[in-house]
């Protein structure tokens, strides 16, 4: 609490003239929710996401700049709304990410950042993917895979990505495997850009690029002995907590692909043991698409050729009481 009061002071007096003192802090602070919004719940970041943005957005609109200021700034505000953005689509609330979606756009627009536009498109095919909007999901993916096409960060390897997930919902594996072979070949000459350095939901891991494409093979029911091995390494690559690509959402996810996997193999009891970790999180870590993620893992239940066995019926019960009242925000919490 001190420390936040001298950070809004600082930024505060400055206000009407932003000088060396508020730009470093503001950096540091936008680096930080950066890097902790995978790794901790949003209940823990979410007041001071919300402040930062505050602060960003007040000096937008009351300091008087140097050019480099204000491009500085406008970075800080596009990256500060896509976290919102996230935040808000995590909470299940699609209307305002949606909102929110074309506020951080607007920022990246005015930063003149493609990389940041490009991640806009990406994180708006996202909202569309857990919204099962999938055709929506796969028109933003394309749009923002076109103006990453002269990129080298890993932003347009995010978006093949996406556009293999959407893709494998409609059932277009065409698509699917063109997406990933790309993002294959691409990923031998990716050059980490500013977002990449920011890290956290600003680069696209080896570890998260294994856990997308296996998550677009289990969307097309897939289950084979050669995918079951990619999803046990794509958990594996979210193993150690210490790693910095460490995201909990995106092991709770790898963790639901592999049951996906070995369910449609077959192996009711493995699909039992491997989403056994994400129904035992603390509801403040169930979000949206965790979510969404153990209800696909229901549905297969009830689907598959398992449907019948002891261990099928007890586990779609489970599942179907997953989802807390209100998705990745405790009660109370300031939204």
């Amino acid at each position: 609490m001190a420390v936040r009061r001298a950070r809004n002071y600082v930024l505060e007096a400055d206000r009407e003239r932003v000088g060396d003192n508020p730009l470093p802090l503001l950096h540091d602070q936008v680096a930080r929710l950066v890097r902790d919004y995978p790794r901790v719940p949003l209940a823990s970041i979410w007041d001071d996401l919300l402040d930062a943005q505050d602060q960003v957005i007040f000096n937008l609109e009351t300091g008087k700049h140097r050019p480099s200021q204000l491009s500085d700034l406008n970075f800080m505000a596009g990256v500060l709304a896509f976290l919102v953005d996230k935040g808000s689509n995590d909470m299940e609330d699609r209307e305002q990410a949606r909102t929110m979606s074309l506020l951080a756009g607007a920022f990246a627009k005015d930063t003149e950042h493609p990389g940041l536009m490009a991640l806009v498109n990406g994180l708006q095919s996202l909202i569309e993917h857990w919204a099962d909007r999938p055709g929506d999901a796969l028109f933003y993916a394309q749009k923002g895979t076109a103006l990453s096409s002269d990129l080298n960060g890993t932003v347009g390897l995010w978006l093949l990505g996406l556009q293999a997930r959407a893709a494998a919902v409609l059932g277009d594996e065409e698509t699917v495997r063109s997406a990933n072979l790309q993002a294959v070949d691409r990923r031998g000459s990716v050059v980490l850009d500013d977002l990449d350095q920011l890290g956290g939901l600003l680069t696209y891991s080896p570890e998260k690029q294994t856990y997308y494409s296996v998550e677009s093979e289990a969307l097309l029911g897939h289950g084979d002995a050669e995918l079951t091995v990619q999803a046990e390494r794509a958990v594996q690559g979210f193993s150690d907590r210490e790693d910095p690509n460490w995201a909990f959402g995106d092991l709770a996810g790898a963790q639901c692909n592999q049951a996906l996997v070995l369910l449609y193999s077959g192996d009711v009891d493995g699909a039992a043991h491997t989403i056994r970790p994400v129904l035992d999180l603390p509801p403040t870590y169930r979000n949206n698409g965790i979510i969404v993620s153990a209800q696909r893992v229901r549905q297969a239940l009830m689907t598959t050729n398992v449907r019948t066995a002891v261990v099928a019926s007890d586990l779609r019960e489970e599942i179907a009481v997953f989802p807390p009242r209100r998705p990745a925000l405790p009660s109370g919490t300031q939204r």
